[in-house]
């Protein structure tokens, strides 16, 4: 049944690319007709061949694109909204490329590296590389098979090709490891550098002929078209980070900030739930670097885990004050109250669109466990053993180690701040008892988090859950007055 699930969607897939590869044709024609509106038909009476050339490398070109997830990542290229968001960027980066060398006249100020800006950051540098590989080529191949030959000039649709493929894959290795949007706008300034040299060299014969007055237009040219790239995937990226659902390191940051509406939510609603969140974020952030895993994402997971809990705040333990909404309700209600908890977290994040990797943490993060203490109220009112299935969570189990690590550091947050005695033996202890316990009953079986991982992650906890739950001296029972002398409070609090 997953099997022609998948190649269902395989196919929808593959039907949007056709869809795609129709609409770049047209903009393709677009584009013959605005070079020559006057004479446009003359093109395709004298060079049809050409107009076939461009179909057929366009079609192969984007068949490359499909084969290269088809082979590498089924599973994204199986979600047809990653096929439209990687095309869509192509054909609106073909747009400005194009439009920029038609009215200026000159290659040189294309946003060049804007596709490639654009996939680094909504995708992978792996991702980028290839898909800024294949938009260069796109790009050539339109300029130098249409009447494009008559703004820019035959030399200029080579100088295309590497600049484009240049440019982009600099400006994916130098915007790589950026976090801000403002550092973005500084790739743009950084990435013009190596690409105005390059220009320069392929502009040679160019400045020989018309002097320095070329030197300076097309080093300018370049650096403008550097900035661009990176001012128009800063302008688009927020669009796309929303129509798409997709986590960048920009949308990260503004949704890990405590004044994200769902954290003020949580914070105002649920006190007990924001500050245990908080411990688990900073928890799961500090694992995830442990075992080289996405920090920031973790960090977010933590956050929201437990948003579910918003639904009804009273009925669960950090919430409470002297009233537990529990004492009058049955062990079966009282369970499946807490255990909705998990599905209500996801669904409330999808109907907040936000990410759906986070949205999965709040689902996985009890995975299939038994909720303890209701089974065992039930089990003691009962006087016999009960199935536990009907005191456990629905699942699914973690499908990825940043939902096992929010999994086991949730637990181990809890499980010692009930603890009186916190040393770091009786820690260690207890995260090991917990870790164990969670591969016993298989929650870990679809991701693949090793042992060694899952020691390193123990032993980080217990370090970590030291320093935040640690013994604190027991201060003097005085105050000073407001002459700066002291009060024994233990003898006014005995009167």
């Amino acid at each position: 049944m997953k099997d022609k699930i998948n190649r269902r969607r395989l196919l929808v897939s593959a039907a949007f690319f056709v869809l795609f590869y129709i609409l770049t044709i047209l903009l393709v024609f677009v584009m013959i007709v605005a070079n020559q509106p006057k004479d446009w038909t003359s093109y395709f009476g004298n060079s049809y061949t050409d107009a076939v050339l461009v179909c057929v490398c366009v079609f192969l070109l984007y068949a490359i694109i499909f084969y290269y997830y088809y082979f590498e990542n089924k599973e994204f290229l199986s979600k047809s909204k990653n096929v439209v968001l990687i095309l869509s960027i192509i054909i609106l980066s073909l747009g400005f490329n194009y439009a920029f060398g038609r009215v200026v006249g000159d290659v040189y100020i294309r946003p060049a590296a804007m596709a490639a800006l654009m996939f680094v950051f909504l995708l992978n540098r792996r991702q980028a590389i290839i898909l800024n590989f294949v938009f260069a080529f796109l790009m050539f191949v339109i300029d130098r098979n249409t009447n494009m030959m008559a703004v820019l000039g035959t030399n200029q649709q080579y100088f295309s090709l590497m600049l484009t493929f240049v440019s982009g894959t600099v400006g994916v290795f130098v915007a790589g490891g950026n976090k801000t949007r403002g550092g973005l706008m500084l790739t743009g300034i950084i990435n013009a550098i190596p690409t105005v040299i390059i220009i320069l060299l392929f502009a040679i014969p160019e400045i020989s002929e018309s002097g320095w007055v070329r030197y300076v237009t097309v080093a300018g040219y370049g650096i403008i078209g550097c900035i661009m790239s990176a001012m128009f995937a800063l302008c688009l990226l927020p669009v796309f980070e929303r129509m798409f659902n997709v986590l960048t390191v920009f949308r990260l940051s503004e949704i890990t900030s405590t004044n994200a509406p769902i954290l003020v939510r949580l914070k105002k609603e649920a006190p007990g739930t924001f500050n245990h969140s908080l411990i688990v974020a900073h928890l799961s952030e500090t694992c995830a670097v442990a075992i080289g895993e996405n920090a920031e994402l973790a960090r977010a997971a933590g956050y929201y885990h437990d948003v579910g809990k918003l639904k009804q705040p009273e009925c669960f333990t950090e919430n409470q004050t002297n009233y537990n909404v529990h004492d009058e309700l049955t062990p079966e209600l009282s369970a499946d109250i807490i255990r909705s908890h998990a599905k209500d977290g996801y669904d409330f994040l999808m109907s907040a669109h936000l990410p759906e990797v986070i949205a999965n943490v709040a689902v996985e993060h009890h995975g299939t466990l038994p909720i303890k203490y209701f089974y065992n109220k039930a089990v003691k009112l009962s006087g016999e053993q009960l199935d536990t299935r009907d005191y456990s969570y629905l699942g699914p189990t973690p499908r990825s180690k940043i939902s096992a690590i929010v999994m086991i550091a949730d637990s181990s947050e809890a499980a010692v701040r009930a603890l009186t005695d916190r040393s770091v033996e009786n820690v260690e202890r207890l995260v090991r008892s917990i870790i164990e316990e969670r591969m016993d009953l298989d929650q870990f079986a679809d991701c693949d988090i090793t042992l060694k991982e899952l020691t390193i992650i123990k032993e980080t906890l217990v370090g970590a859950l030291s320093g935040v739950h640690h013994h604190r001296v027991k201060y003097p029972a005085i105050r000073f007055n407001r002459g700066r002398q002291t009060v024994d409070e233990s003898k006014d609090a005995s009167r």
